[in-house]
This record gives structure tokens, sequence and C-alpha cells, in this order.
């Protein structure tokens, strides 16, 4: 039994020489397993960027009083807005607005000082809607700078009437945890491992049998007393390498460029990445067994796992947003799970026991796929 054990492996690792001697000596294969990740990493790490800052904002103070400079300063010297444009008419506002050189604008009414001393005064904001979501957290950010400055204004004449000042009702506290900071790039950047990853080893494989088949060499592996099993774990083995590779650039560029948070178990980051490789490597071949062609298995890698990867998995857009049936369907998008447990690492230290639902979904494709590829690889011409 032992004997036996000794030439699976033997065999096994004549392949696994075979693809790794094939690897170096094809430079495409490790610009596409090595230089397309780093750059995609450096190019959605810099151009996706969720956090809303320095908005452009134009103001028109038909007030110009000391109380209306007041009111604009604490928007002009807040994080999230930029003074862009001091207009003097609506056509202004108007111009603006649609040039996208300003994305709010401010209208201060006449007699901001008086009304303000009084009943209260209405300003006018208007924003570029066109991006809902972008305006709708504009408003919100509007909304408090001016709500501050009511609150201070309450506070003064409190003061000048000689009363105290009365605590609000509810006094919210908030406390935010594992991203206290609320920076996007944080929640963003795991995600984007795990998309990388998913795509890059299931293309990397897709043309490993097929390449076999086109350049006409699978019929000397035929002729081999190598078995279907040594001959996928053979081919796999050199991509492992490749994927742990491009794991460990990933988590230095993360923390050395990008500044992002490790405060998890960098053992168990990499165990969990495994089982994921796994996975993600034995659909990328069983693509190959079954296409024949390196053009159509990329085409097909491509759709499979790109799409789901970067649309269903929850790197970009919240899955609890999407409708009920979708939700269904992503729960066999493996790059959902990974992106769950690669969050759960990174922000907020979790255990194997937090994350064993997700492990075993990997697992459990890794096992089926790997068991299809196996049956689907026949050593025979057709």
């Amino acid at each position: 039994m032992t004997g036996r054990i000794a030439v699976k492996l033997r065999r096994t690792r004549a392949v696994a020489r075979k693809e790794s001697l094939h690897l170096l000596r094809d430079p495409r294969s490790l610009i596409m397993g090595l230089a397309i990740p780093m750059l995609m990493l450096f190019l959605f790490g810099y151009a996706l960027n969720l956090d809303i800052e320095k908005v452009k904002l134009a103001v028109w103070d038909r007030s110009d009083t000391v109380a209306s400079r007041d009111f604009v300063s604490r928007f002009a010297s807040s994080r999230y807005f930029r003074l862009v444009e001091r207009a003097s008419s609506y056509g202004e506002i108007e111009r603006a607005i649609d040039s996208r050189s300003a994305i709010i604008a401010l209208v201060v009414p006449e007699g901001f000082n008086r009304t303000l001393e009084g009943r209260g005064s209405d300003v006018q904001a208007i924003l570029d809607g066109s991006d809902a979501n972008t305006a709708t957290i504009v408003l919100a950010y509007a909304d408090a700078v001016a709500r501050t400055f009511s609150a201070e204004i309450m506070l003064q004449r409190l003061n000048r009437a000689g009363r105290p000042p009365t605590a609000p009702p509810v006094d919210l506290r908030p406390r935010v945890w594992f991203n206290t900071d609320l920076v996007s790039r944080y929640y963003i950047f795991p995600g984007l491992i795990a998309v990388i990853m998913m795509v890059i080893a299931a293309l990397l494989t897709s043309l490993t049998v097929a390449r076999e088949w086109e350049t006409g060499t699978m019929e000397q592996l035929i002729a081999t007393p190598l078995t279907s099993g040594e001959i996928i774990a053979g081919k796999l083995l050199p991509y492992f390498m490749i994927g742990i590779i491009d794991l460990v650039l990933c988590v230095l560029v993360g923390y050395f460029v990008f500044d992002v948070p490790f405060r998890g178990n960098l053992a168990l980051l990499f165990v969990m990445s495994l089982v994921f490789l796994t996975g993600a490597l034995a659909l990328g071949i069983l693509i190959s067994i079954l296409a024949k062609s390196q053009l159509l298995a990329s085409q097909i890698a491509l759709v499979t796992t790109m799409l789901p990867a970067f649309l269903l998995s929850g790197f970009m857009f919240p899955i609890d947003n999407m409708p009920q049936v979708i939700q269904v369907v992503t729960n066999v998008v493996t790059a959902r799970h990974f992106v769950h447990i690669l969050r759960g690492i990174y922000l907020k230290d979790a255990g194997i026991r937090e994350l064993v639902p997700q492990v075993l979904v990997l697992a459990l494709f890794g096992v089926i796929v790997l068991t299809l590829a196996v049956k689907n690889f026949r050593k025979k011409i057709d």
C-alpha cells in the first residue's frame, strides 16, 4: 500500500514538474498569473473608493451678512465639502450643476440674519440627482452641517435669555466596531482579493488540458500509465503555488501600500485561501476538460467567474439589497463565501467557529468540482 502511494506521488510530481516547466518557459502564463493580478489590485485599489468627500459646492449668498457668511463657512471648512463657485443667479447655479462643476448648490435667502433670530430661515439646497446614491449621501452631509449650525444658534439664544440648555430627548452616541473611521477601502480590499484570485485561478487552469489537445501532446499523456487523478493533481500543483504567491503579494500590498489593517490570524487566512483555491482551480480545469479549446475555455472561465464574482459576491453590491431570487442564487457563488471569510478575518479577527458555514460550502464545492473533473477526464481519443 505504501509503495503504491509512493508511485502515485512520484507520477503526480512528474506531471507537476512538466507543468511548472511550461509555466516558466511561457511568459504569457507568468504575466497572467502574477503581473495581471497586481495590475488589477493597484488599479481597483486606487480607483474604487466609496468614500464621498470634498463634494463640489456652489453658493449663492443673497444675504451677504456676517450670519450668512458664518453659515457658508461651516460647509467650506468641512471635510465633506469644497467651495468651488460663488454664484450670483439661478442661471449660474444651473450651469454649474449641468456641467458637474458642482454637485450641490446652496441658496441663502435675503434677510437671513433677521429671520434667523425669529422663526428661522429656509436655505435652499439644490442637488444633482443623476447619481441617486451620491445625492442621498451629500444631502445627509448638508443636513448634518445645517443641524449643527442650528443647534449652536439655539444654544446662543438660551444663553442670552439666561436659561440653561436643555438636553435633547434622545442622545444617540454611536460606536463603530471593526472599521472605526468608516473607510470604504478597508471593506473593499478583502473582497477585491477574493475576486482577483477567483478569476485568475480559474482562467489559468482553464487553459491547461485544452492546451494539451491543441498542441497534440495529449496523446503522449494518454499513452502513459498515469491515472486521471494523477494528471489533474499534477497540473493543479503549480497553479496552487501561483495562487499562494498572489495571495502573499495581495496581503503585502494591502498592508504596506493601501494601509489596510489586518486584525486576524494569518495562518487561518492561508488555510481558508487554500480551500478556496482548490475549488477555483478545479473549476478551471473542469472547464478545460469539457471545452478542449483554449479560446472557448478562457471565454467560459471569464463568464462563469468574473461576472458572478463582481456582481453576486457582495464585493461591490450588498446582497441584502438584491431580489430574493438573486439572493438565493448567490449561495452557489463561491466568491461570496470567500469574501465573507476575508472580511471577517481582516476586519473582525473572526475565528474558525464564526466561519464554519462558509468553509463547508467552499470545501463541498471543491470536492464536487474535483470529482467531476476526474470523472470527465477520459484517457482516450474520441
